[in-house]
């Protein structure tokens, strides 16, 4: 809940730094974002871990989702919703 930074790989490569519209960061490519949460003390986390099943709705919507597509999750000690003010913390290496 709110500690890591999950990226739909496609829709982030299409909708973010795709070139339409407002350019956000100063790349247009996938690997040098990765790159740049690493410079920021961000690590790639593999999830394997399991759900409960009380959520199927949930599960058949991340499925579908998914099926088609990559999720990179980051994580960082200082990236955390419920205390923002840690983000500060967040410097390049």
């Amino acid at each position: 809940g709110g500690k890591c930074v999950a990226i739909n790989k496609d829709l982030f490569e299409v909708e973010v730094l795709g070139g339409e519209g407002q350019q956000v960061f100063h790349t247009k490519k996938i690997k040098s974002f990765m790159r740049q949460l690493n410079a920021y003390g961000f690590t790639k986390v593999q999830w394997n871990f399991q759900r409960s099943a009380s959520l199927p709705e949930f599960l058949a919507e991340e499925a579908a989702v998914s099926a088609h597509s990559q999720i990179l999750y980051y994580y960082n000690p200082s990236f955390n919703r419920e205390h923002p003010w840690l983000s500060e913390t967040c410097k390049r290496r």
